[in-house]
């Protein structure tokens, strides 16, 4: 009975350090992937550099906005629309969420100074932590609002 009790002993602390271990490296990766966004974002859409983001883009990047072409080129022809229509246009991030392999990011976006600009959900998923694929939705943030919350 003790050689069963010690054996059984033995193989649930097994369990319990195998999944202690798979939730800390699930939470590093997830701080992992959210770097990784916040520097892909921080390249493509403010410094405008399609090279030093294309780093970030796993094998196949598939873009969800209507707006924006399939792809890892469709990304270089945004980057290159902003750097011809909106140089000066920025972005910061208010608020980043990871969740298993996906990445949200809130952000307020000004693409021509003195305006006051867009609120946008970006939502990223990763796989090995490459971006693989994108969705958003974008809000103009307006002149008067029915509550005195903000958009951030």
């Amino acid at each position: 009975m003790k050689k069963y009790l010690s054996t059984l002993v033995f193989i649930l602390l097994s369990i319990a350090t195998s999944f202690t271990y798979a939730a800390n490296a699930s939470e590093s990766q997830q701080e992992t992937n959210k770097q990784n966004v916040i520097e892909f974002y921080d390249k493509a859409i403010n410094q405008k550099d399609f090279a030093a983001a294309s780093k970030y883009l796993g094998e196949k990047y598939t873009q969800h906005n209507p707006t924006a072409a399939d792809g890892a080129e469709g990304l270089k022809a945004f980057i290159q629309y902003l750097r011809d229509n909106f140089p000066e246009t920025h972005s910061d991030i208010v608020r980043v969420f990871a969740e298993g392999d996906y990445v949200i990011l809130h952000v307020h976006s000004v693409r021509e100074p003195g305006t006051r600009g867009r609120a946008i959900f970006d939502l990223f998923k990763l796989e090995n932590g490459k971006i693989v694929e994108h969705w958003d939705a974008v809000q103009d943030i307006p002149e008067k609002s029915a509550n005195d919350n903000g958009m951030f």
